[in-house]
């Protein structure tokens, strides 16, 4: 039996990471899980969130928004519609978005969609509190 567990995230577009990994937390829709080498296989729908990993007592941080995960006693899979490590994320870009999301929820006119404006506010709260989980703050100034 292994003390690790492999950690793969796709995208419909990349591989963002594959990697052997002590442990995997992650966002499912209806919370958090959190997964060991040799754990009992089953299968999440994930959400909005930060998925981390531990590696050697460090711990490392994945956005993550919409998908699925599929947990297996030596494997976890993540296919995610959007996935950025953390330091791939970018503060101001995610910082603007919040800006223009919270903009269109407070106009209330009837040409918002406002699930979209709330899914998109959402995000991008989860970025910038991924990248500042990441470089150690584990708080996000919003």
């Amino acid at each position: 039996m292994s003390n690790q567990i492999q950690l793969e995230i796709v995208t419909p577009d990349r591989k963002v990471l594959s990697e052997k990994v002590d442990y995997v937390g992650a966002p499912g829709i209806v919370g958090e899980f959190g997964v060991l080498p040799n754990h009992i296989p089953f299968l999440s729908a994930l959400g909005i969130g930060n998925l981390y990993y531990k590696l050697g007592g460090k711990t490392h941080y994945v956005f993550i928004a919409g998908g699925f995960a599929e947990v297996g006693p030596d494997r976890v899979t993540v296919l995610a519609e959007i996935a950025e490590r953390a330091a791939e994320i970018d503060v101001e870009r995610a910082r603007k978005a919040r800006e223009r999301a919270e903009s269109r929820l407070q106009k209330r006119a009837e040409d918002v969609n406002f699930a979209r404006a709330q899914a998109s506010l959402q995000r991008s709260m989860a970025r910038m509190r991924c990248r500042s989980s990441a470089e150690g703050s584990g708080t996000c100034s919003l």
